[in-house]
């Protein structure tokens, strides 16, 4: 699963990718420094694994990853070719979640690609240009769709309607996610065009340093301006965080944190967010071997995630035997939690819940 860094160039998306990643990825005073997308796979921090790596002492640790995706600056008239316009649009509509970020700093030094700092004209501008795109999207399916219609076809007469309300939507500058459609005609006929603007966003406030623990009046517009977007808002001090990368003890990074008034840097909380944002969860596996975090989507059974693990976990499930993540905590080691009759025993049915530590039985 992959998040895509969109924003206009030179508001902080390379430095945030190698923040986040620690690839060095190329950034520069000048915009379209980023022309082929960036690639990083990203750790999930989650305190839950450091406590299991605690009690169990296995020989190694692996952690849930996401991949993050830096993609080339957009500009006005992208929807039509402009500057890297089909490149960039191309690689967000193969991303799952966008993780939009917006300049809310001043410094006279690094050079604003419209001349001034104003997130909220930025977001435009970006929201614009990709609901544009998804507005060429769905006139091209209409024509089709509408052909079809014209026989009767009682399928092709819904599908017409949702494309219609889209439409509507996308002319009077509301994107996709948060068009009035009905369950149906979001799984049906919405969803498999892959809109861009149906994806769901985080906003990146990328402040300076002394904004970085309560934001400053930049970020307060930009909570009111997507107020209804059921989206949210992040807090990061892109430079900084970059900086505290570069240190090399995590003493001296908690120092600096402190320093800040943060208890942890703001990409972890990044990090989390786009998990989230996602749609994903973690289940543990627990063994001297290996202590490990799986991703599956939220509502995975127990044989969707044994399968993450192996196909053949999947084919030949029998059972799986669940711990909730807490009980393992109270108690302190898998045969404690036996002993105390808190292990679950659940069948193909059985949704997984974030933190289950599991272990699962089958037969090929």
């Amino acid at each position: 699963m992959k998040a895509g860094i969109v924003g206009l160039p030179n508001v902080g998306k390379s430095t945030l990718f190698n923040c986040l990643s620690n690839a060095k990825a190329q950034s520069a005073n000048f915009p379209f420094c980023t022309i082929e997308p960036n690639i990083g796979v990203v750790n999930v921090p989650d305190n839950r694994l450091v406590k299991l790596e605690e009690m169990v002492d296995p020989e190694k640790v692996l952690p849930a990853t996401v991949e993050i995706v830096d993609i080339a600056g957009l500009v006005k008239g992208a929807s039509k070719g402009e500057g890297l316009g089909n490149q960039f649009l191309g690689n967000i509509r193969e991303t799952d979640a966008i993780l939009h970020v917006l300049r809310c700093f001043d410094n006279d030094n690094i050079v604003h690609v419209d001349g001034s700092v104003d997130p909220i004209r930025d977001k435009e501008t970006i929201d614009m240009e990709l609901q544009l795109k998804d507005l060429e999207t769905t006139e091209k399916k209409l024509e089709k769709v509408a052909r079809a219609a014209r026989t009767g076809n009682k399928e092709a007469i819904q599908e017409q309607d949702a494309l219609q309300k889209v439409k509507t939507g996308l002319e009077e500058g509301v994107s996709v996610r948060a068009i009035d459609l009905t369950e149906k005609e979001r799984e049906e006929f919405i969803a498999p065009l892959q809109y861009i603007t149906d994806k769901p966003v985080m906003y990146v406030c990328n402040v300076d340093e002394a904004a970085a623990a309560k934001g400053n009046q930049y970020v307060d517009k930009v909570k009111a301006a997507v107020a209804n977007e059921n989206a949210e808002v992040v807090i990061l001090a892109v430079g900084t965080e970059a900086d505290i990368t570069e240190l090399e003890t995590f003493e001296e990074r908690q120092m600096f944190l402190e320093d800040l008034g943060l208890k942890e840097p703001g990409s972890a909380k990044l990090i989390r967010g786009a998990y989230s944002l996602l749609n994903l969860q973690t289940y543990f596996t627990a063994g001297k071997k290996e202590v490990r975090a799986w991703t599956i989507p939220v509502g995975a059974t127990a044989p969707q995630a044994a399968g993450v693990i192996h196909t053949d976990f999947e084919k030949g499930f029998i059972r799986a035997e669940v711990i909730k993540y807490d009980d393992f905590l109270s108690f302190g080691s898998e045969a404690k939690v036996r002993e105390a009759g808190k292990l679950g025993v659940e069948g193909k049915d059985y949704v997984v819940q974030d933190g289950d530590v599991m272990h699962f039985r089958f037969n090929v």
